[in-house]
């Protein structure tokens, strides 16, 4: 019997009952930590883009390309929320006076700063027309 394309490439098959089933093993791929924002994005693609997630994953690129997301992610959140807090006043000064009223300036600067880094990074960079 003539080999496969597959078995001509060096690939191998298991037995299983009556079924020939391909050996797969996906490429080792260098697992560095993903942030709470890569883990978002990784649900994200997952359930909304879930073609590209698998490619990534098969390719072995899945992981570095979360920890980019994540990294970018937060520069932009840490960023805004700087950039709040300097606008709009929220100062030590005022977490001395009134700290309740400082834990909430600051949460909803978070939350703000948090839904834009959802809108224009996490869930818009795969928008189709």
């Amino acid at each position: 019997m003539e080999k496969s394309l597959f078995e001509q490439l060096g690939g191998t098959y298991t037995q299983v009952e009556d079924y020939l089933l391909p050996n797969l093993i996906l490429a080792e791929e260098k697992q560095n930590p993903i942030g709470i924002w890569g883990q978002r994005h990784a649900r994200y693609l997952k359930q909304h883009h879930k073609i590209l997630y698998y490619n990534l994953l098969i390719s072995g690129k899945l992981n570095a390309h979360l920890v980019g997301i994540n990294r970018q992610a937060e520069d932009m959140f840490f960023r805004l929320v700087k950039q709040m807090v300097e606008r709009e006043g929220v100062t030590e000064q005022l977490k001395a006076q009134n700290q309740m009223e400082w834990v909430r300036r600051m949460n909803n600067i978070r939350n703000r700063a948090a839904e834009i880094v959802n809108t224009e990074i996490m869930y818009s960079l795969y928008k189709t027309g």
